[in-house]
């Protein structure tokens, strides 16, 4: 399969924006770690730049004047014996270089130089005693700085002979690799440790503050106590100001229905006294029909706008609230089947939540003979299914149910002959504890109107 990409994506540009992309993918997605990397890392990497120029510039330096040093030891005993090539000399040369100089050195007769070994990658020891023997020496010369041995060892070709010398490697070369190790690692530790132990204290009031709007969106009692960081203790204020004004808004709603509630519950009382007056007959009995579903249709939109925002969260059972509705639809002669996976126990406001199902389950069974319920409790999420038999809803009228005051035009008129709130009032519960309502087909052949809610 050919991918093709906009003209602007082709050019450089367009290059660096896919590399930031891959980099952006695989950079750690939390606040903690992030932190650590943007402090860390430049240091780091400015420290090891630094050590690095300093360092390798200044052992670079030393392994030169240590080189030549070796070579002038070496260019003296040359010396000494191409002013007298006689064995005795030869011998007495050996008995000083070695604890004078620390040089063994060793006369091959009628010896040639061994072919030239690979030249190192990057070895600043063979560089620097090839050019030293070179300007010293001014002889043809073999040195072999490649094994792992403590010892070089350095041929001459001089008048008719070979002088094999072997040297100390530490005596002309100065190692820098461990300290340069030993120096980064160290230093990057007390770097993370120093790092870590700040930014803990940082990060934690930005996870309590998230912990705390996590859980106020869910409906449950938060308490939280401003602290860390300037911006984040105004963030705290900010959040406990956002929810005074709502449980504010709240208060105010609740105490306006029911003032209104009240009023319309008293006239509606004096209705039914007056019918209760006028006897028995057809159309008082009808009159009474219509007062009845005034009743059924005024409590129906106060609860739609109370919402029951007023009730606390408490430690609840599922299984028996699910159990509660098993029973309640048998006795409606429903066949209903509930099945529990998982803990049961939720923090939740409970006559709420009872409710949202309570009107799922009336909606299956106003439209379906069987009904099952199905709760499964997974990591961070609750989930329950309601299935029923019933004729169920179109695909594209799924959304438009949970509309107030909707009605379908089908054979599923969901709350038919009541006020279209019920599938309202069940989403708008499930939302206010942080979770939804979806709608989907069931494996009865009918709706599936599954509750998805954290725990």
């Amino acid at each position: 399969m050919s991918v093709s990409y906009p003209l602007q994506s082709r050019g450089p540009l367009g290059w660096w924006r896919r590399f930031a992309r891959f980099v952006a993918n695989r950079m750690p997605k939390g606040l903690y770690a992030r932190s650590l990397l943007i402090v860390i890392l430049p240091v780091v990497l400015l420290q090891s730049v630094v050590t690095y120029t300093f360092m390798e510039r200044h052992y670079q330096l030393v392994t030169v004047r240590l080189s030549s040093a070796v070579v002038q030891g070496i260019g003296a005993v040359v010396d000494l014996w191409r002013a007298e090539p006689t064995d005795e000399n030869f011998a007495r040369l050996a008995k000083v270089a070695a604890p004078r100089l620390g040089l063994e050195i060793e006369l091959l007769r009628n010896a040639s130089l061994p072919p030239a070994l690979p030249k190192p990658f990057f070895s600043v020891l063979d560089s620097a005693l090839s050019r030293e023997l070179s300007v010293q020496i001014a002889r043809p010369f073999w040195i072999d700085t490649v094994g792992k041995s403590n010892l070089v060892e350095i041929r001459i070709l001089l008048d008719g002979a070979v002088m094999r010398i072997l040297a100390n490697r530490n005596a002309a070369y100065a190692s820098n690799s461990h300290i340069f190790l030993v120096w980064m690692i160290g230093t990057s530790l007390v770097l993370l440790a120093v790092a870590i132990a700040f930014l803990r204290n940082q990060i934690r009031p930005i996870l309590r503050l998230a912990r705390a709007a996590e859980d106020f969106g869910k409906g449950r009692d938060v308490m939280i106590r401003p602290h860390g960081a300037r911006e984040v203790r105004q963030a705290a204020y900010a959040f406990l100001e956002m929810r005074r004004r709502i449980e504010r808004t709240i208060e105010q709603r609740t105490a306006m229905l029911n003032g209104v509630s009240h009023d319309l519950r008293t006239i509606l009382t004096r209705f039914k006294l007056s019918l209760a007056l006028l006897g028995e007959g057809p159309d008082v009995e009808a009159l009474q029909k219509d007062v009845e579903e005034m009743q059924r249709m005024l409590e129906s939109y106060l609860a739609f706008a109370r919402g029951d925002g007023a009730e606390q969260a408490v430690a609840t059972d599922i299984r028996a609230m699910l159990d509660e509705l098993k029973a309640d639809a048998e006795r409606h002669g429903h066949q209903t089947d509930v099945a529990a996976t998982g803990d049961m126990m939720l923090t939740l406001r409970p006559d709420s939540f009872k409710r949202c199902l309570a009107n799922l389950v009336a909606n299956a069974q106003r439209y379906g003979n069987r009904i099952s319920i199905e709760a499964m409790r997974e990591q961070r999420w609750l989930t329950i299914h309601v299935d029923d038999d019933g004729p169920g809803i179109p695909a594209d009228r799924r959304e438009d149910v949970f509309r107030p005051f909707f009605r379908l035009d089908e054979a599923r008129n969901q709350d038919e002959g009541g006020t279209g709130l019920g599938l309202a009032i069940a989403r708008d519960i499930a939302r206010s504890h942080g979770g939804d309502i979806e709608l989907g087909v069931s494996h009865l052949g009918g709706l599936r109107a599954s509750v998805r809610v954290p725990v």
